[in-house]
């Protein structure tokens, strides 16, 4: 059998509740800016949770023409945006390049609801004479983002979506990962997006009580590991990697950020909202992704947690960790950046993957904000990025990803050495 591939990352993208471009998502990250605020979409007065994390000041007319923009909902507008950016970052020439071996795995844990959601609404305000917009369906649908890059750009290697609820850019990125290795493709554009500080996604998770309720003061809601913590924060946006086979990249030249050396993915088969009390699933998935990259518990800097800000899945992350990292716990700095951004949902693991990248290429992790009094119910040996980033080398990085329904994805980046 052939040689396995090495994959390296070679452009990013990313619009988030803190940036809209990936310098500007940095930037905030190394600040411990908080992304949360009053929702403007709609008028959540009715709601108990009347904030979120959302993307401020984006035009999606700036980069898609306005009779496209009439067939996309906002996840896709997303989608392309941080498509696009990536694409100019990695400097990939499509007019030299094969298109049938570059592709687009693109993960999303909802799709298009807000277009959903409208649509139904519309309907039900006059079921007698129903009429649908024809782009109902493929603005609607969890893979027109993954079809709308790909024709955007022409790239004509294998394109889908995974669907695995707030792991699904994260299996994404392992997805595109695997099929690179095998030798399947040159270059695949990796990420995900979601678009849902929506009336039903707030309604949906503020009913199954996920969700913070700390109205009076959104930027301390996302408080992941605190004692203090009520729930996550809706986060929107998206973020996008160039993955690319080694050879292939330093045959153009391409500028390197980091190597995407192991990717673990299991499920915890326990709950279909609760992650497994003793983080089962997640030890099986961080195990996985350091002994595909034959790398040993002592040699990760920092792990980029899941860290959502819910009292039970915090625990049993942090239950994991100490079990994975057992005898090296003091040399791995754990932090959370969705103290920051909130839960971007299906686009956080790229987002936070992109985290994972930045603090090996800077060799800065990260603060976990509003973490003043740690639960004592989580192991006081795991160092955290606590208020502030902090200078460390990273070597290599480990960002994790959990989804309802138990979905576990873990990627791992290391820097890159020749």
């Amino acid at each position: 059998m052939e040689k396995l591939k090495r994959v390296v990352v070679t452009g990013l993208g990313a619009l988030t509740p803190i940036g809209n471009n990936v310098e500007e998502y940095w930037n905030s990250l190394i600040a411990g800016k908080s992304g949360a605020g009053p929702i403007t979409h709609f008028d959540a007065t009715p709601f108990k949770t009347r904030f979120a994390c959302e993307v401020k000041g984006f035009d999606a007319s700036l980069l898609i023409p306005r009779q496209e923009l009439r067939k996309m909902d906002r996840y896709s507008q997303y989608a392309i945006a941080v498509a696009e950016e990536c694409m100019v970052d990695s400097k990939l020439n499509l007019a030299t390049e094969d298109t049938r071996r570059i592709g687009v795995v693109w993960g999303t844990g909802i799709g298009g609801i807000e277009t959903f959601e409208e649509e139904i609404i519309s309907y039900a305000k006059n079921p007698e004479m129903p009429r649908f917009s024809p782009f109902f369906i493929t603005k609607m649908i969890a893979n027109m983002a993954s079809g709308a890059i790909s024709i955007r750009y022409g790239l004509r290697g294998t394109s889908f979506t995974t669907v695995s609820a707030c792991t699904s850019s994260n299996h994404a990125i392992g997805e595109a990962y695997n099929t690179i290795r095998l030798g399947k493709a040159n270059v695949i554009l990796a990420g995900g997006s979601e678009a849902s500080v929506t009336h039903s996604a707030l309604g949906g998770f503020s009913s199954m009580k996920a969700i913070s309720e700390r109205n009076d003061s959104p930027e301390t809601a996302s408080r992941p590991f605190d004692v203090s913590r009520d729930g996550f924060v809706i986060g929107e946006g998206g973020a996008a990697l160039m993955l690319e086979e080694l050879d292939h990249a330093l045959a153009r030249g391409a500028k390197i950020y980091a190597e995407l050396v192991g990717y673990g993915s299991a499920s915890d088969a326990y709950h279909i909202t609760a992650s497994h009390p003793d983080g089962d699933g997640a030890v099986q998935a961080m195990q996985e992704a350091m002994d595909e990259a034959g790398i040993k518990p002592s040699q990760v800097n920092y792990i980029n947690a899941h860290g959502t800000s819910t009292p039970v899945g915090d625990i049993s992350e942090c239950k994991a960790i100490s079990r994975v990292f057992a005898e090296t716990l003091p040399t791995v700095v754990v932090g959370s950046t969705k103290s920051m951004t909130g839960h971007m949902l299906g686009g956080a693991g790229a987002a936070e993957a992109i985290a994972a990248i930045l603090a090996i290429k800077n060799d800065i992790i990260p603060p976990t904000i509003n973490l003043t009094e740690l639960d004592p119910k989580i192991d006081s040996a795991i160092v955290f990025s606590r208020g502030k980033a902090i200078s460390k080398q990273v070597e290599v990085a480990m960002n994790n990803t959990f989804g309802f329904g138990g979905h576990i994805g873990v990627t791992l980046f290391k820097k890159f050495k020749g």
